[in-house]
């Protein structure tokens, strides 16, 4: 074949893999959230780019121009480029999981993460309010050692709101060993076929409401709201979210569908898995502002609330539009 035969063959092809290079190589992550492009399909480019790699050989073996070469060849270099590139850093793709995987997972189990919201604020509010009635209902729960520890943490007298001693690394270490658990404890529930996450969920709810319903009837509402608004965002929703997780994990034994149990546990238990960690880095962040932020007392209401209503705003909009752009890609 003449040179002039074969540019004329392939330069319509080689014009669209230079224009995907440029369009949408350089940057992968704006490619995908564009729904509007209409070149070449990116399913296409691996079986475009062999392709491309033969007619370079064949080109050398014709003794073609050397124009023609050297413009093969970049196409080539720039390709392999592209397409065996080496991945991203452990800690990129932990930052990417967290930052879009992760809520994406959250959106796409909305239905057990609603339940679980359900399942722990209404037990929540509803003790709260029953304590401001039957204020001796926190006995039935508590014994007079913990209410009083409760009120000594949040006394006037306390130098760090929330706790009676420590630093605050370690008070850091401790609350992350704390709520960690009772994430996976909320989780490893859902094995109890459906009782397990539905009490324990609802138990959480209760605790936190009658001690936030208690202290509110013994004057320490105040130092209480302020100490618990910082970090509520990010422990209170990852309980949920680790709620949500348990449940589908008590779906899978009692509604496999046309799966079999043991795989539905399978499958789902990685999904639940993969919420876990990302519960886990929540709790880490809830952990840390308890230690260095919530506990100090001499910080006005006023910031300590503002703040607060923004972690919330920031919260709720990660998980509502976190990785929206993968999902217009898909």
């Amino acid at each position: 074949m003449r040179q002039e035969q074969f540019i004329a063959r392939h330069q319509q092809e080689w014009v669209e893999f230079e224009r995907w290079l440029q369009a949408r190589a350089a940057h992968p992550r704006k490619a995908r959230a564009d729904i509007h492009w209409r070149g070449m399909a990116d399913i296409d480019v691996p079986v475009v780019y062999r392709r491309l790699a033969r007619q370079l050989g064949l080109a050398r073996r014709r003794g073609y121009s050397p124009h023609l070469l050297e413009r093969l060849q970049e196409l080539v270099q720039r390709g392999h480029d592209v397409l065996y590139r080496p991945p991203p850093p452990r800690w990129q793709r932990a930052i990417e999981f967290f930052i879009a995987d992760f809520p994406r997972l959250v959106r796409a189990e909305s239905g057990v993460m609603w339940a679980s919201a359900l399942l722990f604020l209404l037990p929540l509010l509803a003790s709260f309010v029953a304590l401001q009635f039957k204020p001796e209902l926190i006995h039935t729960l508590m014994p007079p050692q913990q209410v009083a520890q409760w009120e000594e943490m949040y006394s006037k007298a306390a130098q760090k709101l929330g706790r009676s001693s420590g630093d605050d690394l370690q008070m850091f270490g401790y609350y992350i060993f704390n709520n960690i658990s009772i994430g996976l404890r909320t989780y490893a529930s859902g094995l109890l076929a459906g009782i397990g996450p539905v009490l324990t969920i609802a138990f959480n709810g209760v605790m936190i409401g009658m001690v936030a319903g208690h202290l509110q009837n013994v004057g320490l509402g105040d130092p209480f709201w302020r100490f618990a608004a910082g970090h509520a965002s990010f422990e209170l929703t990852a309980i949920v979210i680790s709620g949500g997780a348990g449940l589908r994990l008590s779906l899978a034994l009692l509604a496999p569908g046309r799966r079999t149990r043991v795989n539905a546990l399978i499958e789902d238990g990685k999904r639940g898995a993969a919420l876990c960690l990302g519960v886990f880095l929540m709790l880490v962040i809830a952990a840390f502002i308890e230690a260095f932020w919530s506990s100090i007392g001499t910080i006005p209401a006023a910031v300590k609330y503002g703040v607060a209503a923004a972690l919330w705003a920031l919260v709720l909009a990660w998980l509502a539009l976190g990785g929206r752009d993968r999902d217009a890609a898909r």
